[in-house]
């Protein structure tokens, strides 16, 4: 096996680990072990550092791994890799200057609906600026072919610290308050070792006389700026615009229903980790039937298993809501508002890896920037009138709109399409075993019976994919797996 390839399957497991223990914490520890204002005000905190953190990475993780193979061939690295350590300054340091002078005036800001979330700017800040630096040190890794530490660090680390926080919590062995600050300790030491990994593969040497191409450097980081911004803007603003509109509980609810309904994505990350590569390649080789063919494939096998999941979390959400407090169990329509706006993500398959990898990234930028723009606006419009519903409402409206966008934008200019024949057997199949077991209420406890009907749904979802070989890459693994 290949290095590509051995590393592609190690990120997956990981991948698929990261969410695992993350879904313990979300539906189980921290909504038994913290109240309900607390975890909202993590939810707060960790969102709004999301949000900050491209604006303080400056775009470097990126602008790293684009130009670093340029210089690689001319032998001059150091002074792009000073260029790309010191970048992120140029907004840390003001930034920190303007948090140190006017944190009270932030704090006020940030907690005119929740009081509770006053005394917390710095620690936003500086999971933000954790956050921040830790993408970069991940980048200097995967420059260097290096990608399986840093994902494990990115995926897992930090859940499996918050796992044992979170016990320790259980068993007054530290308070709440020591666990926020623990949980800001927990980031900074992340960066940390990644930053003692990352000069481990390759030890920066200072040089001060920044490359020629600085400037376009910088334009295409600027950019990156924009376009990072906008995509965690789309992820997380909607849990930072309910702090400011709504009481903090409200941010934890509606944290775990979006929680639920992201796993559906899973598939997705682990299969773009061997697309995107594969992507530009063909691009670069302007091999337009290749594109063509992977994009219909990768478009079907992302259905396939982002829309088996949708029907197996909606047609059990009921019974997983059973086994979760009683306030956290009204979120049927957000789960499946953002779970339908994901499987329309998993069904556009290389979509974002085309325009990302060709001469139309500047166009994908700004979509995304015209995209933040709309979900705030709607945030701003439908929070107040319909509350966690509202925010559901406009994230899906916005995604929706963004998606198609790209569809056609990618039809007009590469003149492809994802869906085929398939793409339509698919969805009716999954629209007929969502319609029948949605209706099936099993008599036994609610984890039996999530384990019963999840187990017969993929039975006869599989077995009928198979019988009819509707996906040749799924007819070809399961036919693998059965011969053994």
């Amino acid at each position: 096996m290949g290095i590509v390839s051995k590393q592609a399957l190690n990120n997956t497991i990981i991948t698929y680990l990261g969410f695992g223990v993350a879904a313990v914490n979300t539906l189980f520890l921290y909504t038994n072990f913290l109240t309900d204002a607390y975890y909202g005000l993590v939810t707060v905190i960790l969102s709004t550092s999301a949000v900050l953190m491209p604006l303080l990475a400056f775009g470097v993780p990126n602008t790293l791994v684009k130009f670093y193979s340029s210089f690689k061939k001319t032998g001059n690295t150091e002074a792009f890799e000073t260029l790309m350590l010191l970048l992120p300054l140029l907004l840390i340091l003001p930034i920190a200057l303007v948090t140190f002078l006017f944190t009270d005036a932030i704090g006020s800001f940030i907690s005119k609906e929740n009081g509770i979330v006053r005394n917390y700017v710095w620690y936003i800040f500086l999971i933000g600026f954790a956050m921040a630096y830790f993408e970069v040190f991940y980048a200097w890794a995967k420059v260097q072919m290096k990608s399986v530490f840093g994902n494990f660090m990115k995926e897992v680390f930090n859940r499996i610290g918050v796992m044992i926080l979170l016990i320790l919590v259980y068993f007054d062995s530290i308070t709440v308050d020591f666990f926020l600050k623990a949980l800001v300790g927990l980031y900074l030491l992340r960066t940390l070792i990644m930053k003692i990994y990352a000069y481990g593969l390759k030890r920066p040497r200072l040089n001060f006389d920044f490359p020629a191409n600085t400037r376009a450097i910088l334009s295409y980081s600027a950019l990156i700026i924009l376009g990072g911004s906008a995509a965690v803007i789309i992820l997380e603003i909607d849990k930072v615009m309910i702090n400011q509109y709504k009481l903090i509980e409200n941010v934890a609810y509606y944290g775990v229903a979006i929680y639920i309904a992201t796993t559906i994505i899973v598939p997705s990350r682990a299969m773009h980790q061997i697309t995107y590569p594969l992507t530009a390649e063909l691009l670069n080789n302007n091999d337009h039937e290749g594109l063509g063919s992977l994009y219909k494939k990768s478009s079907l096998t992302l259905f396939i298993a982002s829309g088996i999941l949708f029907v197996l979390i909606i047609t059990n959400l009921n019974d997983l809501f059973m086994v979760l407090p009683e306030e956290y169990r009204g979120g049927f329509a957000i789960v499946f508002l953002i779970g339908l706006a994901k499987v329309y993500d998993s069904v556009l398959g290389i979509n974002n890896a085309i325009l990302y990898n060709s001469d139309y990234y500047k166009t994908l930028l700004g979509m995304g920037v015209l995209l933040a723009v709309l979900v705030i606006l709607l945030n701003m419009l439908f929070i107040p009138k319909y509350g966690l519903y509202g925010a559901a409402l406009a994230t899906f409206i916005a995604i929706s709109i963004y998606n198609t966008i790209k569809l056609f934008f990618v039809r007009a200019k590469f003149k492809i399409m994802p869906f085929t024949m398939e793409t339509l057997k698919v969805g009716g199949l999954l629209l007929f075993l969502g319609g029948v077991f949605y209706m099936v209420n099993l008599p036994f406890h609610s984890l039996v019976n999530i384990v019963v009907k999840g187990t017969i749904t993929t039975v006869l979802y599989l077995g009928v994919l198979y019988r009819f070989k509707i996906s040749e890459d799924v007819y070809r693994m399961l036919s693998k797996y059965l011969k053994r």
